[in-house]
């Protein structure tokens, strides 16, 4: 199958609105990794419509940022100033991106292979540079995201450490974002706080979907009683995302003991 008969399947997939918002979130996210045009179309009608859900909205745009094409840009503008946070921080987000892609910079390889809503900035950067520049309310999201997956990039327990600060972020995109990087760098001394996000029934659910995953992502003996703890949680996204994380924990542990 080559890629736009690939992209065209997962398309498919996300159109049908009769599926979870948590299956489709991660297939706008699919898409986004993918990178291919031929998705924009579909994207922007997602993130058009009012009546879906703000999660897959919020996907859809943060894969068009991810696409990068500039067109995607005047469907993004509209949706700056919507009334869901998630979905405006998300637009402004993906259109710098894009913005900062058409300037041609070019930045330091990531040490992760994934397709991120804004760039690392310079390892030479220190963590606590980066951790000032993560909590900077005064800086754009996009630029403080830029430090974020400079923390994530660091790869060790003093940036991850760092990261969990964002935590105590006004923005939920912005919390949802720093546990989907703890993720990412799997690190047994995040636990504890990205255990507190999940326990948190205030917390936005996304953030809690998120930081759901990321302990799983994480795995062990603590982890699975975490999860289990949740996997009846009155947020659907939340008892789905850690039905998924169990999921996957056994799956690994399984194929690490072939």
């Amino acid at each position: 199958m080559n890629n736009n008969d690939a992209v065209l399947v997962v398309l498919d997939a996300l159109k049908q609105k009769e599926d979870s918002s948590l299956m489709r979130h991660e297939l706008a996210y699919i898409l986004g990794q993918m990178q291919n045009p031929i998705a924009c179309n579909i994207l922007s009608n997602i993130l058009e419509d009012e009546e879906d859900d703000v999660i897959v909205r919020h996907e859809s745009a943060e894969a068009l940022g991810a696409i990068g094409n500039i067109d995607s840009i005047e469907v993004l503008e509209k949706y700056c100033n919507h009334k869901a946070p998630e979905i405006s921080e998300t637009c402004r987000i993906a259109i710098d991106l894009i913005k900062w892609r058409q300037l041609g910079e070019k930045t330091d390889k990531g040490y992760y292979l994934s397709v991120d809503p804004a760039p690392p900035l310079s390892k030479e950067l220190t963590i606590e540079e980066l951790k000032n520049d993560l909590n900077n309310i005064n800086l754009s999201l996009f630029q403080r995201y830029r430090a974020m997956f400079a923390l994530r990039d660091k790869n060790n327990d003093e940036a991850a450490i760092a990261l969990l600060t964002g935590f105590s972020d006004d923005s939920a995109l912005f919390r949802h974002e720093v546990a989907y990087a703890l993720g990412q760098m799997q690190k047994e001394v995040t636990i504890e706080g990205l255990q507190k996000i999940l326990s948190d029934k205030k917390e936005h659910s996304m953030v809690r979907h998120e930081a759901a995953e990321a302990l799983g992502a994480i795995g062990g003996n603590i982890v699975q009683q975490i999860l289990e703890e949740f996997k009846n949680d009155e947020e659907f996204v939340v008892l789905q995302s850690c039905e998924v994380a169990l999921d996957t924990m056994d799956y690994w542990s399984n194929n690490n003991n072939i």
